[in-house]
């Protein structure tokens, strides 16, 4: 299927009862009393951070795909990454000069369709692929809101299925300014939700980065209108003590919620966040933050500053709570999960509500993603706080600013050792020796150490998280 525009219902489709209407395209399947998470358009990567030259590998729901760009049909493709010969990734092949994905193991060559093309090793008399056993299983694919998302149900329900889009966006989409990031992170996606959902967790456990103790303040959470398709509801206060207006949070099963505030301060704000399953313990999360801002300069900030530089600040919000989600999710799990979360959760206050209805949801719809497994063991602290292989490495942005960095690191520290030996050579030559120059060199010197340590302190950021969240550093007198 392309990625440019589903197909739309025909005449004889309209006609059809509204009920029917609705059940075709609400995400989970048709069952109404269970939500299948195979029957989903899920996002797997934004679109800036794939390469068209390259196959990349992703893995939704413990099934490994691969993506890549079919030039000849200008589109994105998804296959399940298993070559039908031999079974090898075929992530780990090319995008031939053909504009075919060929297999590393022995070069059979495939169409955006899955059809075998070639098979290299067979004499011309034989036509070995055009069997449907030398095909590759193909996913649906689309590209909304700038992100690339793939259907892992039934082909034939793709079309039929609502794309999980933030609906605000859709309007006025050129007048909004996005900050964006992702990273694969170590606990599951309905965690995830669980987490974004609660506001009343910002003041203290994003303490210095985006919230501030001081402004806890009891919260009075109201649900609007819920069902299979997930739940709206609203905080008529609002965040800062009702210093920043109303709040309305909308949830979209399973994977999707967004915050949407509007203020005279600072205008209109979207917190995004989608959650994708990889496998049992772990998911990709895509933060956005669409904005509408009151005045101009605020929003001229946003655009010159650097999307990597805007990453780093934005792992280190998300490690705030990354350690105790990973731990929380195994005691609730030792408890009964959601199957017994009034039992495993003491939710006395209004504070809870968002948490409470979305946990509802799991057991009204039987919707657990990975029923039958468990947790793996908890990761040391370390792995949990790695910013490299779960971000760096998969962003377009980061990426290659880290290597920048790295050759910007070597050119000072080159520069530096220059001076240092040419200082030995400036006494024999000066005689006497210019107190000047030897000041001068010195200072650059030693200027040049400075950046060379700060390019390191920088560099790290790319790779590993901080040990301590910044709200258990001591307070400043």
């Amino acid at each position: 299927m392309s990625n440019s525009v589903l197909p739309q219902k025909d005449s004889q489709q309209e006609i059809t009862s509204q009920i029917r209407t609705v059940q075709e395209f609400l995400a989970g399947g048709l069952d109404p009393d269970v939500f299948d998470w195979q029957e989903v358009w899920y996002p797997v990567c934004y679109i800036e951070d794939l390469n068209k030259s390259q196959a990349t590998r992703f893995t939704l729901l413990e099934q490994d795909i691969v993506i890549w760009w079919d030039q000849k049909e200008q589109t994105w493709r998804a296959f399940i990454d298993q070559c039908p010969h031999r079974l090898a990734p075929l992530s780990e092949g090319r995008i031939n000069h053909e504009g075919l994905l060929e297999c590393p193991y022995h070069g059979w060559a495939f169409s955006g369709t899955g059809q075998c093309e070639r098979i290299p090793q067979q004499t011309q008399t034989t036509k070995a692929e055009v069997s449907q056993r030398a095909c590759v299983a193909t996913l649906a694919t689309i590209v909304r809101q700038q992100m690339l998302f793939v259907y892992p149900g039934r082909a034939e329900n793709a079309a039929k299925t609502k794309v999980p889009i933030v609906e605000p966006l859709e309007q006025d989409p050129d007048g909004w300014i996005y900050l964006n990031t992702f990273r694969d992170v170590p606990y599951d996606a309905l965690t995830l939700m669980e987490n974004v959902l609660d506001t009343s967790h910002i003041p203290y456990t994003h303490h210095r980065t985006v919230g501030n103790r001081a402004n806890a303040s009891p919260i009075d959470l109201e649900i609007m209108e819920s069902g299979k398709w997930g739940f709206k509801g609203t905080w008529a206060q609002g965040p800062r003590k009702g210093t920043l207006g109303r709040q309305d949070t909308t949830f979209i099963a399973p994977g999707l919620m967004w915050h949407d505030l509007t203020s005279k301060q600072y205008g209109r704000t979207l917190t995004v966040v989608y959650a994708t399953p990889i496998r049992k313990g772990e998911c990709r999360l895509f933060a956005q933050f669409p904005f509408k801002f009151s005045s101009k300069l605020p929003g001229l900030f946003l655009r010159v500053t650097p999307r990597w530089y805007s990453h780093i600040g934005q792992n280190r919000v998300l490690e705030d709570d990354q350690i105790f989600l990973h731990y929380q999710e195994r005691y609730f799990e030792k408890l009964g999960g959601s199957a017994n979360f009034t039992k495993a959760f003491y939710l006395p206050t209004k504070a809870d509500l968002f948490v409470s209805e979305l946990r509802s949801w799991v057991k009204q719809y039987k919707a657990e993603p990975f029923k039958s497994e468990c947790l793996p063991p908890p990761l040391p602290k370390e792995v949990l706080l790695d910013r490299y292989h779960s971000h760096t490495k998969k962003c377009a942005s980061c990426r290659p600013a880290l290597t920048q960095l790295q050759r910007l690191r070597v050119g000072v520290a080159v520069v530096a050792a220059l001076i240092w030996g040419f200082l030995p050579l400036l006494m024999l030559i000066q005689n006497p020796i210019s107190i000047i120059s030897v000041i001068v060199l010195t200072l650059v010197m030693i200027f040049s150490v400075l950046i060379w340590l700060g390019l390191g302190k920088l560099e790290q950021q790319f790779y590993q998280g901080g040990e301590i969240p910044p709200r258990n550093l001591p307070e400043k007198n």
